[in-house]
């Protein structure tokens, strides 16, 4: 559904905002290790995040990836996927025709425009905080 590349900014965004939250910020090795990118992707990925504002990075030897505490809840999901995707997972067919609409649609397309919808929904109401929650009790994990 997602790019790698999105799946690698959506756990390292969580990660990054649960180190934050406790007050530290993390290094790109730290962050590749913790969500099982390779360093060199996730620095790409974690580029376009700063550079969309999502997170901050701090350059010299106390520096590294941090979200304003203030931020992290106000962060959503969707922009991450946006920084990274666009809107790609909001378009297109789900076979993956080229051409499918209301007017000449796939056997699928008025599913997906509901799981579209729905997936939107998810996104556009889940915070980096949200997502952080579980974390730390090991309720959930960014890598397995």
């Amino acid at each position: 559904m997602f790019s790698k590349a999105c799946e690698y900014g959506i756990r390292a965004s969580t990660y990054i905002a649960l180190k934050s939250l406790e007050g530290t910020r993390v290094s790109l090795k730290e962050i590749a290790e913790k969500i099982d990118s390779p360093v060199a992707f996730t620095a790409k990925v974690l580029q376009q995040l700063s550079k969309n504002h999502i997170v901050d990075s701090v350059k010299g030897a106390a520096g590294g990836f941090q979200i304003a505490k203030a931020n992290i809840d106000q962060v959503k999901l969707s922009q991450i996927v946006y920084a990274i995707d666009g809107n790609k997972v909001y378009e297109g067919c789900g076979l993956g025709l080229k051409k499918c609409n209301s007017n000449e649609p796939c056997p699928v397309h008025d599913k997906f425009v509901q799981i579209r919808a729905d997936l939107k929904n998810m996104l556009e109401s889940t915070s980096l905080y949200d997502m952080t929650v579980g974390l730390e009790e090991g309720l959930t994990a960014l890598k397995r």
